[in-house]
């Protein structure tokens, strides 16, 4: 059974949602690494379910998807979306994540607003991804 929303946890999500740039996107885990504290991939699933009317316009949820880069909503909407903002899905239908993950806040961003920055990601990662095409 899951706890209670907690709405100050949701709202520093949506903070840092709202950074992923056009064209990118972030995974469940890139966004809860950032927000820290108590938060996990799927509290940020949760929180994102939960947009309140007056933030959907900033709030890009369509640009989270989860660590494989596959998406995890039904239907067709958010791919759609992510196309139409120029991000690219491979043969398996996931996002190529080597060239469209964003790799996170700057650090003078997160440190204004208290998150994290993300960790340099290992390359042999995306080596593997790029020799599937």
């Amino acid at each position: 059974m899951r706890n209670a929303p907690d709405y100050a946890l949701y709202e520093r999500i949506y903070q840092v949602v709202e950074q992923v740039p056009y064209g990118n996107v972030a995974t469940y885990g890139d966004i809860a690494a950032i927000v820290g504290g108590a938060c996990d991939a799927r509290t940020v699933g949760y929180a994102l379910n939960e947009i309140p009317s007056e933030r959907e316009g900033s709030v890009r949820w369509q640009r989270v998807i989860n660590r494989e880069g596959g998406i995890s909503t039904r239907g067709l909407r958010q791919r759609q979306l992510l196309e139409s903002e120029g991000v690219l899905f491979d043969a398996r239908d996931h996002v190529i994540m080597t060239r469209f993950r964003w790799a996170g806040p700057d650090q003078a961003w997160a440190a204004e607003h208290g998150v994290n920055t993300l960790l340099p990601r290992d390359e042999g990662d995306q080596a593997e991804q790029l020799s599937m095409f």
